[in-house]
């Protein structure tokens, strides 16, 4: 029987390599490399490895694992447009961003994860981010860095 340190290996790569978007994709990708796991057991995996899922196109959602920096760069770069962004605006050093219904979540963490000098934090709904600019961080390089996640073009 393979060890817990073996299996949790094998959820990052199989993550890392797969677009896996539910515990019973991931189950069955364990299964063909031979670990067999209760849906509790994945459940507390999955926790322990703060694995998280993502929007990507056409509403579906994807596991990501937050420390793995290529993996996010890529889903960045894959689906950057299909996020659902509606708009964004500013308040004083608050950007808020429009998403559709559902959208917000995974933008607000991506944003998040980017570790971007010029935002200090997210807050997410169900269809709005709001985006904590540091001080002196002028709308411009604002909107720069927010071009990695949305298509700025339809800013309001």
């Amino acid at each position: 029987m393979k060890n817990k340190k073996e299996r949790l290996r094998a959820i990052i790569e199989i993550i890392k390599n797969n677009p896996i978007g539910n515990q019973l994709e991931l189950s069955e990708k364990l299964a063909e490399q031979g670990f067999k796991v209760t849906q509790a057991t994945l459940s507390r995996d999955i926790k322990t490895l703060r694995v998280t899922k993502v929007a990507t196109d056409h509403g579906k959602y994807t596991y990501i694992i937050p420390d793995n920096n290529n993996l996010q760069n890529s889903l960045l770069m894959n689906h950057n447009q299909q996020i659902g962004f509606v708009s964004v605006a500013f308040s004083g050093n608050i950007a808020v961003i429009k998403t559709r219904n559902g959208y917000a979540t995974g933008l607000a963490y991506d944003i998040d994860m980017s570790q971007s000098a010029q935002i200090l934090g997210t807050i997410a709904g169900a269809d709005t981010v709001f985006a904590i600019i540091r001080e002196g961080v002028t709308r411009d390089e604002v909107l720069k860095l927010l071009s990695r996640f949305i298509p700025i073009d339809n800013q309001v």
